[in-house]
């Protein structure tokens, strides 16, 4: 395994994506950047949905595919990022988004495989697979101890 951990969570219906999001925000602390990859229609804004109600977030969440960033107030800010209409790593290396990343809150962006080498070596990938009809097979894969240490116990760590 060579030190990386994965960790593999099946969920069978919307309900259970945003469960899962839920813990995630409950577990995140200030600064935290969660990156999501995954096919259209896979549960990114789902999982999303549930990590604001995981940091007491209680105004609605939607995409912000029209306007790329939108933020929302609850324990911790939630910066809520879309790069789905973006065409290439030179577009999001001009938005500043760094500024997010370094913030006060947690930043979770869709769409974070169109820009991957313009983010913090440190974060938590979240990887979406359509498995089913509502199923879906969710890899969590933390990339320093920050987040490897969070998510340990949410599933099992797979090879």
């Amino acid at each position: 395994m060579n030190g990386i951990i994965v960790i593999e969570v099946k969920v069978h219906s919307p309900a259970e994506t945003q469960e899962l999001g839920k813990t995630l925000g409950q577990m995140a602390r200030a600064g935290d950047l969660f990156l999501l990859k995954g096919e259209l229609g896979a549960g990114k804004t789902c999982l999303v949905q549930g990590i604001a109600q995981g940091l007491n977030i209680t105004e609605p969440v939607r995409s912000p595919t029209f306007v790329l960033a939108t933020e929302h107030r609850g324990r911790l800010n939630l910066y809520h990022i879309d790069l789905y209409r973006l065409d290439d790593t030179l577009e999001v290396d001009d938005l500043g988004l760094e500024d997010y990343f370094e913030g006060d809150g947690l930043c979770a962006v869709e769409w974070a495989d169109k820009a991957m080498d313009s983010f913090p070596a440190e974060h938590l990938l979240i990887e979406f697979e359509t498995v089913g009809q509502e199923s879906r097979r969710i890899l969590l894969k933390p990339v320093g101890d920050r987040y490897v240490s969070r998510v340990r116990d949410l599933g099992t760590p797979q090879a």
